[in-house]
């Protein structure tokens, strides 16, 4: 088993005022995001961070299963946002991830609307928020990232067409101490940042490789193909269909895919 990556994260120095005020690590959890959704349904303090090496139930947007091995980056943090900071807390989660990555290996990523992070078109982490909401009182919010550091995408037939591991598009080891710390910095500055009124948008729209593109976008039960436009100002997407209507669509409810 390799070793205490929250040791080895902080041992170089995480300099946070709010994300990672508490650090868990486990060799082994069923899903670092419902050990967090534990913490907020409990009193922790927002700013927990929940890591594991390996997951045995660990899932992504829409209860997609998520690979789990050694050797990646595995991530939940406990966020009691206000309801007006709520919609950003995935964006702010894509922008520090981006951050990260080319700050750590010099790569420049991007992100397909609305949580997977693109290195060379293929999917090298995803973003994942769940949150607990009663009335205008939100209760918590989780972020999860799952980050390919060292996965060989090649050997995991349901990913291999599509995903590339931080590793391999680097072409040398990169620390994962390394970048789960400047993942922590970034995302504490930037949620700091939307507390001050502060929004992330225009820096996440500009990481966006979607817009501009021709997509589909299944919602419910039905699909929709058009263009594009962009984002509004929460993130939701601006869909141009071929017949001029123009749709605003929630992260939540989409799944895209090129066309």
């Amino acid at each position: 088993m390799p070793p205490n990556l929250v040791a080895a994260t902080v041992r170089q120095g995480l300099f946070t005022r709010i994300v990672g005020r508490r650090l868990l690590y486990y060799p082994e959890l069923a899903s670092t995001m419902d050990e967090a959704a534990k913490l907020g349904e409990g009193d922790a303090d927002e700013g927990a961070v929940v890591v594991a090496e390996v997951q045995t139930a660990g899932r992504g947007r829409r209860g997609r299963s998520w690979v789990s091995q050694p050797g990646n980056l595995l991530v939940s943090v406990l966020f009691r946002p206000s309801l007006e900071v709520l919609p950003f807390i995935s964006i702010i989660g894509g922008v520090a991830a981006a951050r990260a990555v080319r700050k750590v290996t010099g790569l420049e990523p991007k992100i397909k609307w609305p949580n997977d992070l693109l290195i060379s078109g293929r999917k090298a982490a995803g973003i994942l928020a769940e949150s607990a909401v009663a009335g205008d009182t939100v209760w918590y919010a989780v972020l999860g990232l799952g980050m390919n550091v060292s996965l060989d995408t090649s050997q995991t037939a349901e990913i291999s067409s599509f995903a590339v591991s931080v590793n391999a598009a680097a072409g040398r080891e990169v620390p994962r101490e390394d970048l789960l710390r400047q993942f922590l910095m970034d995302l504490d500055a930037l949620y700091l940042a939307l507390g001050q009124g502060d929004s992330p948008i225009a820096e996440w729209q500009d990481l966006l490789e979607t817009t501009g593109q021709r997509v589909t976008a299944t919602w419910a039960d039905d699909s929709y193909t058009g263009l594009a436009e962009g984002t509004d100002e929460l993130g939701n997407l601006l869909l141009r269909q071929d017949d001029g209507v123009l749709l605003t669509l929630t992260a939540g409810d989409v799944t895209l895919s090129g066309r």
